[in-house]
């Protein structure tokens, strides 16, 4: 009797005996994926965008190589990749230092282009910046063209990192934003510190380029109240106030020496952005890699996941005109490393959103980080990595999630450079994760714009599911370091079963609202003609408003 009840025992305790299947898989070599980035002297680079660039609803990859070559990988399906740079029309890349990598419709053709920033060319390595940034224009046949010239970008030669799309005047034609780090530096990047930059005094503006009608682009930062500098890695566009249009968020290295964060409020309907950096204590002075953004705490305010070097920063959003808070520590988001990419996901469709962080020391330092998984408990979060299977010590930078095998869950690639150090003890090159995990049902929403970017940039999606209220905004690039997530939108939804509300709010803030949804499905959803917001309805309003003060200080003067 004795013996049998120990043997029950033993067979009940097996399970917990064996160690627990990984969330993640490392599928790199399985999917085709090879990849490493090589560092121009040190540090800087690389980024990766996921896209659809031949409309067959399998997001593929490009993946910037610094010296390397850059890589376009199409998905094959069922979890695979090819790499059809060659003859892909982007040949050119390889005569230059490329940094990082942004997509959307620039012309509204139906395809989707890419931008890509550059620090130098290839037989230019001496004195920085020597070199231009590089537009493609998609051909709709697998190809494409170089348009640097055609649209007014030839003569912007910068040493550039992450660059961002959005619609800041609501027109339908995704604007760009790119940081810049130098005005010329003659040092050698790969002994870079704080004492070597601070005193160079060579900090960049950044540029602002206004989507003329898809045919050219307009340098407009000054025009658009943004003069400040800074060793800028890029920002992001994002509604922060929730007024429907595209506030931005920059980023600065070496915030503590030289120049903060700057948060800009988009003063539409009026041209033009105001700094709101000091007032809502988003004027950082920390090394700021890069930003992911998502409202983590459900409350309905999103919120800003910032690395840096040392101790990441999550600005808590209070709203209204209250200042950010942040909680990194109080939530549990604090641990000591050198972070790069970072991104919000709900990664195990308990609802919530987790947080991933790519971590890499500077390069050649080269001492193995691990990357960090948040697993969101309850508004808190716990440090996972390693139970998840996603704790790889590569020399990480920019980090992308997307759906790679279009079953439902959120897949993570992050690059990784090629440590200058021979002896550093692991492999670092580039990595895909499979999520084999997500246990919840989930739902997926794309969006096809007529009046506004094809793709959707620059609007919001919010769900309602089972007493939740979920948002996503649609990422028009460097959210993570210099890369750009999937302009899919992604929900976990746990035990719900069917979405009961949808609301699409358009770049301009106009709104669309769909009904009762089952879970488990991909849909997508098309703009309403009418959703278009003319200047001339803007102007309506703008003259309505100036009317009614003018009458309010005539009736008080009486």
């Amino acid at each position: 009797m004795h013996k049998f009840s120990l043997a029950i025992h033993l067979v009940l305790l097996c399970p917990f005996l064996l160690p627990a299947q990984k969330m993640f898989t490392d599928v790199t070599e399985d999917a085709g994926i090879e990849h490493q980035f090589l560092v121009y002297e040190g540090t800087f680079g690389g980024g990766a965008v996921a896209f659809d660039i031949n409309n067959d609803g399998l997001e593929d990859l490009y993946i910037t190589g610094g010296t390397a070559s850059d890589v376009l990988y199409l998905n094959q399906g069922e979890g695979k990749f090819k790499n059809v740079f060659e003859e892909s029309g982007l040949e050119l890349t390889s005569d230059y230092v490329t940094q990082g990598v942004a997509s959307a419709d620039v012309n509204k053709d139906g395809w989707r282009d890419l931008f890509i920033t550059t620090i130098n060319s290839e037989d230019n390595t001496t004195v920085i910046p020597r070199a231009k940034n590089l537009l493609f224009i998609n051909n709709g046949d697998g190809t494409f063209r170089d348009a640097t010239t055609s649209y007014g970008l030839e003569e912007f030669n910068s040493f550039s990192t992450g660059a961002s799309f959005g619609d800041v005047n609501a027109d339908g034609y995704p604007d760009l934003y790119v940081g810049n780090y130098f005005v010329e530096f003659t040092g050698k990047l790969g002994i870079l510190k704080d004492a070597t930059i601070a005193s160079a005094h060579q900090t960049s503006k950044d540029y602002l380029f206004i989507n003329k009608e898809g045919k050219h682009f307009e340098n407009q930062y000054e025009e658009y109240d943004l003069g400040h500098k800074g060793f800028g890695f890029g920002s992001v566009f994002t509604d922060y106030d929730n007024d429907g249009d595209q506030d931005i968020f920059v980023h600065n290295d070496f915030g503590y020496k030289a120049v903060p964060n700057f948060l800009y409020r988009n003063r539409s309907p009026w041209k033009g952005f105001k700094d709101v950096s000091e007032e809502k204590e988003m004027d950082l002075k920390i090394n700021a890699m890069g930003a992911a953004v998502g409202d983590y705490n459900e409350d309905g305010l999103l919120d800003y996941f910032v690395t840096n070097i040392k101790f990441n920063y999550l600005m808590q959003n209070h709203g209204g005109n209250k200042p950010f808070v942040n909680v990194a520590k109080e939530t549990g988001a604090y641990s000591f490393a050198i972070s790069w990419g970072a991104n919000f996901a709900d990664f195990d469709h308990d609802t919530d959103l987790d947080i991933y962080v790519s971590n890499g020391d500077l390069n050649p330092n080269c001492n193995p980080m691990a990357n960090f998984y948040y697993d969101n408990q309850d508004g808190s979060f716990i440090e996972n990595a390693s139970l998840k299977g996603i704790n790889d010590p590569g020399v990480g930078r920019g980090s992308v999630v997307f759906d790679m095998d279009n079953d439902g869950d959120l897949d993570i690639l992050v690059v990784n450079q090629k440590p200058i150090h021979e002896n550093y003890r692991v492999p670092s090159v580039t990595k895909l994760f499979r999520n084999d995990g997500a246990k919840g049902n989930w739902f997926k929403v794309a969006l096809k714009g007529t009046a506004s970017e094809a793709n959707g940039i620059g609007a919001r999606v919010e769900i309602f599911a089972d007493g939740k209220h979920m948002i996503r905004e649609i990422d028009g690039g460097n959210s993570s370091h210099m890369s750009q997530n999937s302009t899919i939108a992604h929900f976990g939804l746990g035990t719900a079963n069917t979405v009961e509300r949808i609301v699409v709010t358009w770049a301009g803030g106009k709104k669309q609202e769909l009904t009762n949804q089952k879970a488990n499905t991909s849909i997508l959803i098309m703009e309403n003609p009418e959703n278009k917001t003319s200047f001339w309805i803007y102007a309506a309003i703008a003259l309505a408003a100036i009317i009614t003060a003018w009458q309010f200080l005539k009736l008080k003067k009486r």
